[in-house]
């Protein structure tokens, strides 16, 4: 895979940060720890874009729809009590069919909307949420810990994972090389997602789905069956979503509901951009390359911002160079090869 003009710049102006840390005396184990748990944690949604994209249906602004079935899968393995890895995987398992219903009805909407994909997502995505979060207050839970505690009704915007899978993957083959933390078992679980994405879109199925994206019209003479397949797509990339709310919830430690969803659209579209997709081709690639580049400056402009700057400013500060990266990645590629 070649690496573009874009990520090239960026990726020198993230030595630059590494350099000016390091110049400040901060400490590079932890912040190195925090790159690769930060990578992994947001890592799996930014891989929900995949699929979308290589089928022709553009970026996944509807990204909240996938996150929802997610944090129902989650609210089911905590109501049931389960916890460590069996609660984990019992979300994961809970949140499948619920992606599967919840991208059906997502797919044949955009369906409807050819050509017009990205717009209708991104108003399908953010009226998704008021919806679910009417259903977070009349939900027929019953674990006191997701409830609030004046009434007992209505589940808590932030609800704590201490005392069921919170850290799970986190923790488990933790390898600690002097003061630096490498989570073997999230990088594991990462990989695995990646592999599944690669051999799916090796496979024919998967071809096919790449075939529709570069060229509908032929696939369509070919007697294809372009909106099942565009379905199919949606399908993947919300069960991916859904996956993706469970890795970064058990790493953040707290699942949080309501409004929340809305703010990990732009972040994972941003990092797959960055990563050099632009059009109808996304790989492996982009995306892995895409998250390193936009967690890892998200990650570092903070501290230097607070020791160089008033800590008034440094949020502002940071906000302008994540927002500008994102913008010179956007301008700079070329479309025509797209």
């Amino acid at each position: 895979m070649q690496v573009k003009k874009p990520q090239i710049i960026i990726s020198i102006f993230l030595c630059l940060l590494v350099i000016i840390a390091y110049r400040l005396n901060m400490d590079m184990s932890e912040l190195f720890s925090r790159s690769l748990v930060k990578f992994v944690m947001n890592g799996v949604l930014v891989l929900a874009m995949i699929p979308m994209i290589n089928a022709g249906i553009g970026m996944n602004f509807g990204l909240p729809i996938g996150i929802m079935a997610g944090l129902l899968g989650m609210c089911i393995s905590i109501e049931l009590r389960f916890d460590g890895f069996l609660g984990f995987f019992v979300a994961i398992l809970s949140s499948i069919p619920i992606a599967i219903i919840f991208g059906i009805i997502y797919g044949k909407i955009l369906n409807q909307v050819k050509g017009k994909e990205d717009i209708a997502a991104m108003f399908i995505g953010f009226a998704f949420i008021p919806i679910m979060n009417f259903f977070w207050t009349i939900a027929p839970f019953t674990n006191r810990e997701m409830l609030y505690p004046i009434g007992g009704k209505g589940l808590r915007p932030k609800i704590s994972l201490d005392n069921y899978f919170g850290q799970v993957l986190n923790d488990l083959w933790m390898i600690n090389l002097d003061s630096t933390e490498i989570p073997l078992g999230l990088l594991i679980f990462y990989t695995l997602i990646c592999v599944f994405i690669y051999l799916y879109f090796n496979s024919r199925k998967g071809k096919l789905m790449e075939a529709i994206g570069e060229n509908e019209i032929f696939c369509i003479l070919s007697g294809v069956d372009i909106d099942k397949t565009r379905i199919k797509a949606v399908v993947i990339s919300t069960i991916i979503a859904g996956i993706g709310i469970i890795v970064y919830a058990q790493s953040y430690g707290f699942v949080e509901l309501y409004g929340s969803p809305s703010s990990f659209t732009f972040p994972a579209i941003s990092s797959i951009l960055i990563g050099g997709c632009i059009g109808k081709r996304a790989t492996l690639f982009h995306a892995v390359l895409g998250t390193f580049l936009y967690q890892t400056t998200y990650l570092l402009s903070t501290p230097i911002a607070n020791a160089l700057l008033l800590p008034e400013v440094a949020e502002i500060i940071r906000m302008i160079i994540t927002n500008g990266i994102i913008l010179y990645a956007f301008l700079k590629v070329d479309r025509r090869k797209a």
